[in-house]
């Protein structure tokens, strides 16, 4: 019997930051717990607190292995303003 977890949700929210997104979603992947302790506080807030479930669930999966991902930056404003969404798969 094989067992996983599959995991759908925001990362940034209001403005996308990309870059941030990105190093959570290498840190999971990676197993990179330095990286998954320390994100900027400041980029927490609003919508983009959600990162904080991200990191829970990363804590919880610890023991396998994030077999697939995909990150789509879901712009609704020339500006910026949208939601990078993940899609995970861990195993």
């Amino acid at each position: 019997m094989q067992s996983g977890i599959l995991a759908s949700g925001g990362l940034s929210h209001v403005t996308i930051d990309e870059d941030l997104d990105r190093n959570i979603l290498d840190a999971m992947a990676r197993k990179d717990l330095e990286k998954l302790r320390a994100p900027p506080v400041n980029k927490l807030n609003s919508g983009s607190s959600e990162i904080r479930n991200w990191l829970v669930v990363a804590g919880v999966v610890e023991e396998l292995e994030l077999d697939w991902h995909d990150y789509q930056p879901c712009y609704r404003t020339p500006a910026g303003n949208g939601c990078g969404m993940a899609f995970t798969i861990w195993r």
